[in-house]
C-alpha cells in the first residue's frame, strides 16, 4: 500500500513541476462535446477581489486559511491560444488570474460568464516581483501550492481540484472593457488592492510602436534555463522581427537569416559565451546549428508607448495570429494602435495581453 501512495505521490509531484515551465505552450482548439447548461451556483462572495488581494504580503505566499468566496465575470479566452491554462474574472475592483491546469479552458468559462471561486486551501502568491530600484510589484494571483517552491504559486492540475474550488455559474454578456487614460496606468509598487484596472480587460488607446522587442532564447530548452549559458536576450532593438510572436518555423526563419548572430549569449554582465553566429562551447557542445535545432523562445513582447509609459505587450507563437505581420505603418510610426486586452504588471513594468488580434485596432 504504501509503494501505491509513494508512486501517486510521485505522479502528482512531476505534473506540478511540468505545469511551471514558463514558456507558453500549444493550445487545444478543437471541439469538446457542448458544455452542459450551467446550474445556479449557492456560492455568495464575501470578499471582494481586490480585498482579498490586499491579504497578500509580498514574498510571503499564503494558503488561504479562511473560507473566503470571490467571484467574478470571464474576460479571458484560451481559444485563440494567447492565454495558456488560466483565466482571469473580475469584479468591480479588480481581476485576478486563475491558475487552471487544463487547456481548452473556453469550453467550461466562457467570456461573461460568471466565476465563483472557493479560496480556502488554495495559495494566495505573486509572479514577476523584484526588489531594488529596477524592480517592482508583479502579479498577485490564486493557484496551488508549489511543491518545489520554485514559484509562490502552481497550478491546480487534477480535474479534482479545480471542480473543488472553481464553479462555473451564471452565463452573461461579455465584459465591456473601460477605457483608460496614461495617469490611470498602475505604477511600479501598485497591486490589485491599489489600482482597480489591474488585472482588468481595459482598453489603451493611441499607442505608438517603440521599435523594440523582448525576447528570451534558450540554447537548449532540456537544460537549466536559468543557467546563463543557456540564454540569449533579443532586447533594446527590433532584431528585424516584424511579426506579433512567432511560432517554432518563425522562429527558424528569423534565425536562418542570420538577424540576431551578433547577440551576445550569457545574462547581462556574464557575456563569456561567444555570439549567436560564433558561439563557444557553453557546456552543451552547441554549434550554430545545433542552437536552431535545440533552442526554445515562442513568445515575443512587442513595446508600445502610451504618452510617457512603455507597454510591453506579450504575445505566444502557440497563438493562432503570432506570425502575423504588424503593419508597416504601425512600424513605422505613422499609425498608432488602440489595444483591448489584460493590463497586468512584471518587476513593476507595465504588461498587457490581448485575447487576439481582433482586440488591436489600427488607426491609419
Amino acid at each position: 500500500m504504501k509503494k501505491i501512495l509513494s508512486i501517486l505521490t510521485l505522479a502528482a509531484l512531476l505534473a506540478s513541476c511540468t505545469s511551471l515551465i514558463e514558456e507558453f505552450q500549444p493550445v487545444f482548439t478543437s471541439k469538446y462535446e457542448d458544455p452542459a447548461v450551467s446550474k445556479t451556483v449557492s456560492l455568495k462572495p464575501n470578499i471582494t477581489i481586490a480585498d482579498l488581494c490586499a491579504l497578500y504580503k509580498t514574498g510571503s505566499p499564503w494558503q488561504i486559511d479562511r473560507d473566503l468566496i470571490i467571484a467574478g465575470r470571464v474576460t479571458t479566452t484560451d481559444k485563440p491560444g494567447n492565454f495558456y491554462k488560466s483565466l482571469y474574472i473580475q469584479d468591480e475592483t479588480g481581476g485576478i488570474e486563475l491558475k487552471l491546469g487544463k487547456n481548452g479552458l473556453y469550453n467550461y468559462y466562457q467570456e461573461g460568464q460568471m466565476v465563483y471561486v472557493r479560496c480556502f486551501g488554495l495559495t494566495l502568491g505573486m509572479y514577476g516581483y523584484k526588489s531594488g530600484n529596477y524592480g517592482g510589484q508583479g502579479m498577485v494571483q490564486l493557484g496551488y501550492i508549489d511543491p518545489t517552491e520554485s514559484y509562490e504559486t502552481a497550478y491546480l492540475e487534477s480535474s479534482y481540484l479545480i471542480d473543488s474550488h472553481v464553479f462555473a455559474g451564471e452565463k452573461g454578456e461579455k465584459v465591456v472593457p473601460e477605457v483608460i487614460t496614461e495617469s490611470q496606468l498602475p505604477q511600479t509598487y501598485d497591486t490589485q488592492a491599489s489600482n482597480p484596472y489591474i488585472g482588468k480587460l481595459v482598453t489603451l488607446k493611441g499607442l505608438k510602436y517603440a521599435n523594440q522587442i523582448f525576447c528570451m532564447l534558450y540554447i537548449d530548452s532540456n537544460k537549466e534555463k536559468k543557467m546563463s549559458a543557456n540564454r540569449i536576450f533579443l532586447s533594446d532593438a527590433t532584431w528585424g522581427v516584424t511579426t506579433w510572436a512567432m511560432s517554432e518555423n518563425k522562429f527558424k526563419e528569423y534565425f536562418d537569416a542570420g538577424l540576431w548572430d551578433s547577440v551576445q549569449i550569457g545574462n547581462s554582465g556574464d557575456y563569456n559565451y561567444g555570439t549567436v553566429g560564433q558561439p563557444k562551447d557553453p557546456g552543451f557542445a552547441m554549434s550554430k546549428a545545433d542552437i536552431r535545432a535545440h533552442a526554445a523562445a515562442y513568445s515575443v513582447s512587442q513595446y508600445f508607448t502610451m504618452g510617457s509609459r512603455e507597454i510591453q505587450l506579450r504575445t505566444s507563437g502557440y497563438s493562432k495570429f503570432g506570425d502575423e505581420e504588424i503593419p508597416k505603418s504601425v512600424l513605422d510610426g505613422t499609425a498608432t494602435v488602440d489595444m483591448t486586452g489584460i493590463l497586468s504588471l512584471y518587476q513593476g513594468s507595465i504588461q498587457f495581453t490581448v485575447n487576439s488580434l481582433e482586440d488591436i485596432v489600427i488607426n491609419e
